[in-house]
């Protein structure tokens, strides 16, 4: 696979870092880039990479990861571009920024991926989605898989599903955090301790996650298991009926994706 080099090593960065020395791949084989000096030191001593200019990391690797923030991407391909050679590999996980938009500020004929991360990726159970640009060949999207796949689970979707899932997987970590803050919130109205509802409901959300994950079935065959008639939680579901909820998720989440369209500028 050759040298891959990480440009911009914030959290994302430094979660693929890690998770990509934690899969095998030797300190020798990765570089970084980081504008301060002493975030770049800190990595440096953490891990046993080199940490490079941004000139010197684009002329040494053969897959370039870019993991800078969207406005500082334009400038990166700029300054990397003349050393980026033909049979490199271009990953980027900057959020709204098209293969396109990375085609036309490299060389022509470059190979591209784009990748919508989450940050479950931080305890390696990440769900990326990639997608190929014009001229990537499916070894070399089959590299940036297996890149991405220290951290998490991985799928190839079309770019024009991109914006979809944003919405979804990109954003749907925060969904999450919200309704296990509202069941805690529901946990502390009802008397018990705060602590004691966080338990319960970060548990039960893991194991019902990991129910969905394990036995393959159909939410809502989970969900009747559970809804035995005229109990408990059926009183409870028909609440959330009246409420609403699942056309609020379903409005929530267009609204995040018509959000990414804006921002990727389509």
């Amino acid at each position: 696979m050759g040298m891959v080099a990480i440009f911009g090593a914030g959290v994302m960065g430094e979660t693929l870092l890690s998770g990509l020395l934690r899969a095998g791949r030797p300190p020798g084989d990765l570089l970084i880039t980081e504008r301060r000096a002493d975030r770049a030191a800190e990595l440096t001593e953490k891990y046993g990479v080199r940490a490079v200019g941004n000139v010197e990391a684009a002329t040494e690797a053969d897959t370039l990861v870019l993991v800078v923030k969207p406005q500082d991407m334009a400038a990166l391909l700029d300054e990397i571009s003349p050393h980026v050679a033909d049979g490199n590999l271009v990953v980027s996980l900057a959020a709204g920024i098209t293969t396109e938009f990375l085609e036309s500020r490299l060389a022509e004929g470059r190979s591209v991926v784009r990748v919508m991360p989450n940050t479950p990726a931080l305890v390696d159970e990440g769900m990326a989605a990639v997608s190929a640009g014009r001229h990537c060949v499916p070894e070399q999207l089959q590299h940036a898989i297996e890149l991405l796949a220290a951290t998490g689970k991985v799928t190839e979707v079309p770019e024009s599903q991109l914006d979809a899932v944003t919405a979804i997987s990109g954003s749907g970590p925060a969904y999450i955090f919200y309704v296990v803050e509202a069941m805690i919130e529901a946990g502390v109205v009802l008397g018990m301790p705060r602590a004691t509802a966080t338990e319960l409901v970060t548990q039960t959300l893991y194991g019902a996650a990991t129910m969905l994950r394990d036995t393959g079935q159909h939410p809502t065959v989970l969900r009747e298991q559970v809804t035995s008639p005229g109990g408990t939680t059926a009183a409870a579901l028909r609440e959330l009926d009246d409420h609403k909820v699942r056309a609020a998720f379903i409005s929530a989440m267009e609204a995040a994706a018509i959000r990414s369209r804006e921002l990727s500028g389509g």
